[in-house]
């Protein structure tokens, strides 16, 4: 599963009752009240559980979780950055 069928189906499940008609790669989920800061935290654990990537806290910015997309890329950052400390 790619991290972007992740986290469509984890968002869709979690906070639209599992209807992600609509949920796209750029869809704005905190300008649309899809997400917030708790659902931030929420999705952070498990995002950590599912990859095993560790998010730190200075990474958890309205920025790096503003779409689907934007989470995508943050993941992927993060785990180059620890395969290259490695």
């Amino acid at each position: 599963m790619t991290a972007r069928d992740f986290l469509i189906g984890y968002i869709a499940d979690s906070w639209m009752d599992g209807d992600a008609a609509g949920l796209h790669e750029d869809t704005p989920l905190i300008e649309l009240n899809i997400i917030d800061s708790a659902a931030i935290f929420d999705l952070v654990h498990s995002l950590q559980d599912e990859f095993g990537v560790a998010v730190p806290l200075r990474e958890i910015t309205p920025a790096n979780f503003r779409s689907v997309g934007a989470i995508t890329a943050l993941l992927g950052r993060l785990e180059r950055e620890e395969k290259s400390v490695r």
